[in-house]
């Protein structure tokens, strides 16, 4: 049960990140260039896209794996299991994803955009080629850092029967009081989340160029 339950986290909390960046890292992109005196300026849509983003952030994890259990049985089936708790962990995700995509795009100097404008740079050159290029290391900083938030957030979905080491620690440790089963999860969800953090911190600096 606990090697189930720890292939279950991976698994929920690897294909959460990806979706959450799959649409995170556009929203982030468009947050920061729609801004004001940015490559593509766009006040109504910075202002309409960041109200978005702030409602998404201000639910606690908990109420919105509840809130969206309609929407959650319209895209599995089911809101109960590993690949139903999938869509709250990337709902949930998302906006977290654009918020520190924004962050670490607005850390690029404007020179160095200014530069890549003078040399007649398209806005999608400019997005591609320097953007995202010199942001690189905050990027991979915040994967790391979204990945480890869901890990937590997966431990939740356990309490509503969400699959993976929550569920074990909920079901055998708290309601059979397991103590034992309990102490094992929680040590796992520490090495796991360790473990992201150092290959994490490895890749930053590797790209780091700075």
């Amino acid at each position: 049960m606990v090697a189930q339950g720890t292939l279950e986290t991976v698994y929920m909390v690897l294909v959460s990140v990806i979706i959450a960046y799959i649409f995170g890292l556009p929203l982030g992109v468009i947050l920061v260039i729609t801004g004001e005196g940015h490559i593509k300026p766009g006040p109504r849509i910075n202002q309409v896209l960041g109200t978005l983003v702030n409602i998404g952030r201000s639910f606690p994890f908990i109420i919105l794996l509840i809130a969206i259990i309609p929407f959650t049985r319209l895209v599995v089936g089911t809101f109960i299991g590993t690949t139903a708790s999938i869509v709250p962990l990337s709902v949930g995700a998302i906006p977290f994803v654009a918020r520190l995509v924004e962050t670490s795009l607005r850390e690029v100097p404007w020179g160095v955009i200014e530069a890549a404008q003078a040399m007649g740079a398209s806005p999608w050159q400019i997005i591609t080629r320097v953007l995202i290029p010199e942001s690189m290391p905050s990027l991979v900083a915040g994967f790391v850092l979204t990945t480890i938030t869901l890990v937590g957030y997966s431990a939740m979905a356990g309490v509503v029967g969400g699959g993976g080491l929550g569920t074990l620690a909920y079901q055998y440790g708290f309601q059979r009081y397991q103590n034992d089963v309990m102490v094992v999860t929680v040590i796992l969800l520490i090495i796991l989340v360790q473990l992201i953090q150092t290959v994490g911190d490895r890749i930053t600096a590797r790209v780091n160029k700075r």
